[in-house]
């Protein structure tokens, strides 16, 4: 099989216990327009050991399903909020 996907996103919420709401931001072109377009999904992502804290960049990577939406886990913490 093929490598897994990862992407690198802001924790923007660590409410839940082992799970955070990862914010992923794309920047592309528009086809047509040529005009610069944002777009933003938020994923949930499984944290074993709750280190993740809101504000934090990190590196997730897809993993299997983990309930019912979960299907990414945090793989680094590359900068953490002070």
């Amino acid at each position: 099989m093929g490598d897994k996907k990862t992407r690198e996103g802001v924790v923007v919420s660590d409410k839940m216990t082992k799970t955070r709401v990862v914010l992923i931001e794309r920047v592309f072109r528009h086809p047509r327009y040529e005009r610069v377009v944002r777009r933003t999904k938020r994923l949930k992502a499984h944290d074993a050991t709750n280190a993740s804290k809101t504000g934090d960049r990190v590196l997730i990577e897809e993993a299997r399903p983990l309930s019912k939406d979960k299907r990414w886990q945090i793989r680094e913490i590359l900068t953490r909020v002070s």
